[in-house]
């Protein structure tokens, strides 16, 4: 499944390069338009970070996402500093389909777990964003990628797995933004250990060549930001290519 993507500040579409909000590119002021165009061309499933609500939770953008969620005529799982249950309940009430869950994911695996537990695997996905060492330690990031867990993908996901966790999307930092291409070992890799897990592909992602690379690789979605807001292919194009997989 292709996964057009947004990311929302003040409102307007914006992307941060690897996560730093001091190196933003606005592309649009009008996330509804963009929405519309992405559902005209074919998607069937969006993505939405909040990035005031990531940065600060007070600040999340609930009026901007009810009238926006309420106007798309696709389903959208929304992100962006998912810290409490209330922001899960906020955000499913807002109409997300599913919630996206980072740092809080990696911090208090128990509660999140519960989470999953309550509202069911299909209304939360993990948003894992993993820095690969040397050692090809896949250790994943938290706090807007500022911080280092010390915690390895594989780790965490012993503590999800019983409770029939089903959406993990896993981004390479080192690939985001780039437009380089994804880490296509890593994401095979990753489904062959994990079948159960539905995976979304996130970050590199410049050209249809990427997206015909991650054909075959186990991985259910793939998630386009960058790629899409700079016309680098359309929203057709991909779903025209990721149908062929």
């Amino acid at each position: 499944m292709i996964i057009p993507a947004i990311d929302l500040i003040d409102g307007k579409v914006v992307r941060l390069y690897q996560g730093d909000y001091g190196q933003k590119t606005e592309y649009s002021a009008d996330p509804q338009g963009r929405f519309d165009d992405y559902v005209a061309q074919g998607a069937t499933q969006l993505h939405l970070v909040d990035l005031d609500g990531a940065k600060d939770s007070t600040k999340r953008q609930l009026t901007v996402i009810r009238k926006l969620l309420a106007n798309t005529k696709a389903p959208v799982q929304i992100g962006g500093g998912v810290r409490t249950e209330q922001d899960v309940i906020d955000l499913l009430d807002a109409g997300a389909n599913r919630v996206v869950i980072g740092s809080t994911a990696v911090k208090d695996p128990a509660t999140v777990a519960g989470w999953v537990e309550k509202y069911g695997a299909d209304k939360i996905v993990l948003a894992l964003d993993v820095n690969i060492d040397a050692q090809g330690q896949r250790k994943i990031a938290v706090a807007g990628w500022q911080e280092d867990s010390g915690v390895t993908i594989e780790a965490l996901l012993a503590h999800y797995l019983p409770v029939g966790l089903k959406h993990v999307l896993c981004t390479d930092i080192s690939r985001d933004g780039t437009l380089q291409g994804s880490n296509v070992a890593l994401y095979r890799d990753l489904a062959a250990q994990f079948p159960q897990i539905n995976w979304q592909a996130s970050g590199g992602i410049g050209g249809i060549a990427d997206i015909e690379a991650l054909k075959g690789s186990g991985v259910g979605g793939v998630i386009l930001g960058r790629s899409l807001l700079e016309g680098k292919f359309t929203v057709k194009e991909a779903i025209a290519c990721w149908q062929d997989a």
